[in-house]
């Protein structure tokens, strides 16, 4: 299983470019939870929330930049909190998926990736 992202990754790697945004399609949607479930501990347990997409081209690179909730769960079954968390997909590069920050890490970690989010233009509303 891959390391959790750290949470202030999120201000440091999506800039404030702002995002076009898209829907959500069933084949990105697929793309999404399936990138994110591959960070958790019980990923066949994990509810998703909100989600927002937006598309944008930044260095020459098209991009696009997700922000969501999802709800995990431990393997002893008990339920998290939401967690927010703001993830990246390249389309040019075979829609290669890249969790950036996911929040409720630390203490602050679900501000930073909400605040992130905003700052991108995908203001996601605490659940």
């Amino acid at each position: 299983m891959a390391a959790a992202p750290r949470p202030d990754a999120g201000s440091q790697r999506v800039n404030s470019i702002p995002v076009s945004p898209i829907p959500i399609s069933l084949a990105l949607e697929e793309i999404i939870t399936t990138g994110v479930r591959q960070r958790l501990q019980d990923p066949a347990a994990a509810k998703f929330g909100t989600m927002l997409a937006g598309e944008r081209t930044l260095n020459g690179r098209q991009e696009i930049v997700v922000c969501g909730y999802v709800t995990p769960r431990k393997a002893s079954g008990a339920t998290h909190v939401d967690k927010p968390f703001l993830a990246k997909i390249y389309p040019d590069a075979g829609s290669s998926f890249d969790l950036v920050a996911m929040g409720h890490e630390t203490q602050n970690g679900g501000v930073v990736v909400a605040g992130a989010c905003r700052s991108a233009g995908l203001p996601i509303e605490t659940p």
